[in-house]
């Protein structure tokens, strides 16, 4: 099962491989011309952003000669230190806006200031910056994302449907100190306080399949009667699934996840993984790409704008 599962994550790495400039299209810092948005994504091996990045190469291709399009990503989530350089990498290429999922709310937000002090248009997707980052910072940054702890609720509350008070129930959640991870985790705690639900255990999966994988497997083990696991994204939920199914314990103990990628969806429909949350990846860039040409254009810095999540279950 580890085999399948690394080689999975080998395929979303190819798939997702940077697309650093389009064919065809200018340097960044070209004076004329349409202006030059940079996308900046979180883990490459996560399916997720390969979503996401087609949603944003479809906006930019309907939008011929209106805005050039740089896509990045690094390699796995906790690589912060390659995502702080992909932003100085972009405002030394002369880009003129970045729209950036950070791998971590407060540990990106000086390479951002430094972006913004250097005239580039911030937009912040998916993974909320910290607020008092930016207050201290002194800048002001518009998100535009899901309500990530109204999302887990929604899916904490499928599965609490299906259990009784009591029940053990488990939470694999993303990387700590991402805001919409623990937006999640509060999420699923919400929804298993309310059903009274015994949370028996919460760790960290850093939004990754085999670590998710190997988490699991030791929380059946020690948990004999855990009825749940809950993951804060689909690659862990998939790692929790091959657990179960390596446990036999496939049918009782619960899987979730959230993001609905397209590697769930098989899962969903065998039963193998109960509910996931659909934020809509393909559109998520977009809003952003959306929200920087307004900045560009002149118009006022938009306001935060709350994205749709909306609940699939089996």
């Amino acid at each position: 099962m580890r085999t399948s599962l690394r080689l999975f994550a080998a395929a979303s790495l190819v798939l997702l491989a940077p697309a650093c400039q389009k064919p065809g299209e200018s340097d960044a810092s070209a004076e004329d011309g349409p202006p030059t948005v940079a996308l900046i994504m979180k883990s490459l091996a996560n399916e997720f952003f390969k979503t996401m990045t087609e949603g944003a190469e479809a906006h930019r291709a309907a939008h011929a000669g209106e805005y050039r399009l740089i896509v990045n990503g690094i390699r796995n989530e906790t690589d912060l230190a390659a995502q702080v350089d992909l932003v100085e990498q972009m405002v030394s290429r002369g880009v003129d806006a970045i729209v950036i999922a950070p791998a971590d709310s407060k540990a990106l937000v000086p390479a951002l200031r430094r972006a913004a002090r250097a005239g580039v248009a911030v937009v912040n997707i998916d993974n909320q910056l910290d607020r008092e980052a930016l207050a201290e910072a002194g800048i002001e940054i518009p998100f535009v994302g899901p309500d990530n702890r109204e999302g887990a609720r929604l899916v904490g509350e499928a599965v609490a449907a299906q259990l009784s008070g009591g029940d053990q129930v488990a939470i694999i959640e993303g990387v700590t100190t991402a805001f919409n991870g623990i937006q999640r985790r509060l999420g699923f705690e919400d929804a298993a306080k309310a059903a009274g639900l015994q949370v028996v255990s919460t760790q960290s999966g850093n939004w990754e399949m085999e670590r998710a994988n190997t988490i699991a497997a030791a929380l059946l083990s020690e948990h004999p009667e855990l009825r749940a696991i809950l993951c804060a994204n689909d690659s862990m939920a998939l790692g929790a699934a091959a657990a179960v199914r390596a446990a036999g314990r496939a049918g009782e103990v619960l899987i979730a996840g959230f993001d609905h990628i397209s590697a769930i969806r098989p899962l969903l429909d065998d039963g193998s993984v109960l509910a996931t949350a659909d934020q809509h990846g393909d559109r998520l860039a977009v809003y952003g790409i959306e929200a920087a040409l307004q900045i560009l254009a002149g118009e006022a810095a938009p306001e935060d704008r709350k994205t749709p999540v909306d609940l699939i279950a089996r």
